[in-house]
């Protein structure tokens, strides 16, 4: 299952995306996070349904500098051969 995932609030600029580069990592997720021109980051996870949910889950926290204020979810039916792990994707 792939979910495309975006996180709005103080989350460019603050190491946001590494920190959901090692919150996708940790769960064993496979995919991409990048920061959008609007200020928010969308993820694309894939990987387990319940999986993916828990590390969502995760993201709310944020790192120390961080501050999350609502995540939306898109979940599709993607399969994963265009992942071989989790990157940060710039621009």
């Amino acid at each position: 299952m792939t979910a495309n995932v975006f996180i709005s609030g103080f989350v460019q600029g603050v190491g946001f995306r590494q920190f959901v580069k090692n919150t996708a990592k940790k769960f064993g997720l496979k995919g991409w996070v990048k920061n959008l021109n609007d200020g928010r980051v969308k993820a694309e996870f894939y990987g387990d349904k319940e999986i993916i949910e828990k590390a969502i889950e995760g993201l709310w926290k944020g790192n120390f500098l961080s501050g999350v204020k609502s995540i939306d979810i898109e979940w599709i039916d993607k399969d994963g051969k265009d992942y071989s792990e989790f990157v940060i994707l710039r621009g």
